[in-house]
């Protein structure tokens, strides 16, 4: 018997996540280009000036740098509380 699939998948997402602030906490190989230093000298993700997160393909609404993306989009739970708030926020502005 296979697990249940999750109630809530990236596939049925518009890049939430892909808004928030991701300071890159460890090193993952995210590209440089892709970040950027803030106003305390922390390195976090470049975000456009629309707020989206300059590594999203936006076409797709997927990650370019999936494999090299910072620690906290990888402890991210998809479907999790944050994950659901986001959500939630994202669809009550459209």
């Amino acid at each position: 018997m296979s697990a249940p699939s999750p109630a809530v998948t990236c596939d049925q997402c518009a890049a939430a996540c892909c808004r928030l602030e991701v300071r890159c906490l460890t090193e993952t190989g995210v590209p440089p280009h892709f970040t950027r230093r803030d106003a305390w000298g922390a390195v976090v993700m470049k975000r456009l000036d629309d707020g989206w997160c300059a590594a999203l393909d936006r076409d797709r609404l997927r990650c370019r740098i999936y494999e090299q993306r910072p620690l906290l989009c990888r402890e991210f739970a998809m479907g999790g509380p944050e994950c659901l708030i986001e959500r939630e926020a994202a669809w009550s502005n459209n």
